[in-house]
């Protein structure tokens, strides 16, 4: 049985192609959460969407190279939906499942090559 994806966690670097995403994942009132560029990226399109220092409380360190890995966000997604303990750990937690998952690969050969600082 298919079940409805309610909330999606978006990380790109491309964003090229975001907005046909975005109004697909709008028309089916998928909630998003996102950070740092992709972040700003969905909000100057004018979709809806949290960023993650928000869903988590926890602000982005070491130059934005830590935002998304918190228990918030990393118990959302490996969770078994079909497990009754693991569904109420995150109540107990306050957490909430995170269905979708959608990134591309940072383009680290090109920017090794630009700023010798990665």
């Amino acid at each position: 049985m298919m079940k409805k994806i309610k909330s999606a966690l978006i990380s790109v670097s491309d964003k090229s192609n975001l907005k046909p995403l975005l109004q697909i994942l709008k028309k089916n009132k998928v909630k998003i959460i996102s950070s740092g560029g992709t972040f700003k990226t969905i909000k100057r399109l004018k979709f809806d969407c949290s960023e993650v220092s928000d869903f988590t409380g926890f602000k982005e360190i070491l130059g934005g190279r830590v935002k998304t890995l918190h228990p918030k966000i990393h118990a959302g997604i490996l969770s078994k939906r079909n497990n009754k303990l693991h569904q109420k750990q995150l109540k107990n937690n306050k957490f909430e499942n995170i269905d979708l998952v959608i990134v591309n690969f940072y383009p680290f050969e090109k920017n090794l090559r630009k700023n010798k600082e990665i």
